[in-house]
């Protein structure tokens, strides 16, 4: 097999791993390592040299196609390509060279989402269908277009060890998990999502990398640093420009390549950076001069609004509104929710600020510091609010859902519910959680021996400040039937509760889509309030105020049953009854016949409103 060496650079740096060249007959392998004097790569069962290039690169081009199975080969030891598009078998197998542009995409037209249009519906590939694959969860993503959601946003892709976890331990980055499916098969789920009007964001981890399968430190201990760390381990030193690239470059691949409409960041709070331009700023930077609606989101507990108007990020996850929910309906204090009082004069600050923290002392045992900053200068759309998610799920001892908690009823999960999809901020849900799906949500993995035991150990410690740690079985994360358990059982949509939730979600995003008043998105037409029952406990008032009209939302969190037309508000309450929380959503009750028991809610509108939507 003859070799040629040619240097190659692109966008002004070289692309490293194995890149198929135009005319789909050769391959560029190209390294970069700091450690090694010989590299070579084992191709198809043959060992060729590539050829030094000064500075640390290696290099050739070889008469290789799709396919080709290869190891890279670093002073005589054989090592995966952290830069691998595809591990067929495992992170620590070989690398398969693969044609990224040789999907036929079937709806090129597609221009993308802005945030305001959406509602993200969250999901785990290996859980949504009983065959945890992209294949099968393609072939669910009609009903979720009929449900109203807008934007699914796919747990991580990259390869990660084992045959199941959540995806936050990846390894290499630019493979998809070859459990889930190839290449194509995530091309495919783009695609199909794209012609059914549905925008399609990824969650990526560029904190930290997984503890096991990471080999870029036997190419180069200079991708990390002690600078600074991480509650996985060592810090990414985004200030070593391959490092930088390695994260921007992937990032670029999930939007152009794979043609995913956004990302959403992993732990921003832990991306630490000295650099002179912060990496979230360059990745804003480089992701919006891509064009069209490709957007960033970042999970990110600070409260910092400078992440969207600094930075340049589009939005971010917000904890408080969650919290604050949670801690109204269980009454739960322990952990983190001990920042939290669940009133309703909380909740009436969270909407009409933002969030809660803004600056207060958060008085949380372990974390004591001032928190969060003033959220003004940001809109609506900013705010991604939720009431589940897949850490505030399975975090938890058993992985318990919200409505599984033994103080919680179904009327108040609905009552949350329906505030969360009548904000004008953007709303995400997790996957079953439009028919209150009784699976659990447990974390699992896939580790082997002591490592297992190790990641196992490591969360009951990280979360021993939830009692159920301690007090529980907590189901065994390596344990296959842990796995099994989180997958969704789609029986459960048509029976009872379930059926009546899935109706009742349907209607709301229906409204949040279609009401000209509920379709503005933005805090200016919002304001909270609350009101007292006779026993002295609050209530939650919501009120939108546009050109278009008014609305009023009603969550009773008193504990009693209420009249909503004898309340004391500072308002008069429009007369007809728009939706219910536990009525019929075609036939909503009058006015006069309302009692909404408790955690139920009902939003309200101008008679003549609802006679023009009817």
């Amino acid at each position: 097999m003859t070799t040629l060496a040619m240097p190659h650079t692109e966008k002004g740096h070289r692309r490293l791993g194995a890149h198929l060249l135009p005319g789909e007959n050769s391959t560029r392998f190209s390294v970069w390592s700091t450690r090694a004097h010989t590299v070579q790569v084992r191709l198809n069962g043959q060992t060729l040299p590539l050829q030094p290039q000064g500075e640390g690169y290696f290099e050739t081009t070889l008469p290789v196609g799709a396919g080709a199975r290869y190891q890279f080969v670093l002073d005589g030891q054989a090592l995966p390509d952290p830069y691998a598009r595809f591990l067929p078998d495992g992170v620590h197998g070989e690398a398969e060279v693969v044609d990224l542009q040789a999907y036929p995409w079937q709806h090129q037209d597609w221009a993308g989402r802005p945030l305001h249009d959406c509602v993200f519906y969250e999901l785990h590939v290996g859980t949504f269908t009983p065959e945890g694959t992209l294949k099968a969860a393609a072939e669910r993503l009609p009903e979720l277009a009929a449900l109203g959601v807008t934007a699914v946003e796919l747990m991580p892709l990259a390869a990660f060890p084992g045959q199941r976890g959540w995806g936050y331990d990846g390894v290499a980055l630019y493979a998809p998990f070859a459990p889930y499916g190839r290449p194509e098969d995530v091309m495919a789920f783009v695609d199909r999502a794209h012609g059914l009007g549905l925008a399609v964001f990824l969650d990526v981890v560029y904190n930290h990398f997984g503890p096991d399968g990471n080999y870029l430190s036997a190419y180069s201990p200079s991708y990390f640093t002690e600078r600074f760390h991480t509650a996985w381990g060592q810090g990414l030193d985004y200030a070593e420009p391959h490092m930088r690239r390695l994260i921007t470059d992937n990032a670029r691949m999930w939007l152009q390549d794979y043609r995913f409409d956004g990302l959403r960041l992993d732990a921003t709070a832990s991306m630490q950076d000295d650099s002179p331009e912060h990496i979230l700023a360059e990745l804003a930077r480089e992701v919006h001069a891509l064009g069209g609606h490709h957007l960033l989101l970042a999970e990110d507990h600070r409260n910092h609004p400078e992440l969207v108007t600094e930075a340049g990020l589009d939005g971010i996850w917000v904890d408080d509104f969650h919290h604050e929910v949670r801690v109204a309906i269980t009454g739960e204090q322990e952990g983190y929710y001990a920042g939290y009082r669940g009133h309703a004069e909380g909740l009436a600050r969270i909407l009409n600020r933002g969030w809660l923290y803004e600056g207060q002392f958060w008085n949380v045992s372990g974390e004591e510091h001032h928190r969060g900053k003033s959220a003004d200068g940001l809109e609506a759309p900013s705010f991604v609010y939720c009431i589940q998610n897949h850490d505030q799920i399975g975090n938890r001892a058993l992985g318990d859902r919200l409505q599984a908690h033994e103080g919680v009823t179904a009327a108040e999960f609905r009552g949350a519910s329906t505030l969360l999809l009548s904000l004008p901020m953007t709303p995400l849900l997790f996957q079953g959680q439009e028919w209150m799906a009784g699976t659990p949500f447990p974390f699992f993995s896939d580790h082997y021996g002591e490592l297992g035991q190790m990641v196992t150990e490591g969360r009951r410690r990280e979360f021993a400040y939830f009692s159920g740690f301690s007090t529980l079985a907590v189901p065994d994360p390596q344990a296959q039937a842990t796995f099994e358990s989180a997958k969704l059982n789609w029986a459960e949509r048509d029976q009872g509760e379930h059926a009546r939730t899935l109706a009742l979600y349907r209607a709301l995003l229906r409204l949040r889509r279609e009401d000209p008043v509920l379709s503005v998105r933005t805090r200016r037409a919002l304001s909270a309030g609350t009101f007292r029952a006779a026993t002295g406990t609050e209530g939650l008032w919501v009120r939108w105020q546009t050109e278009h009209g008014e609305r009023v939302l009603l969550w009773n969190l008193t504990g009693e049953a209420l009249t909503p037309r004898t309340l004391a508000l500072p308002f008069a309450l429009p007369p007809a009854v728009a939706l219910y929380s536990e009525g019929d959503p075609a036939q909503p009750p009058a006015l006069d016949t309302l009692t909404l028991g408790p955690g139920e809610a009902a939003l309200f509108a101008p008679a003549e409103a609802e006679q023009a939507r009817a």
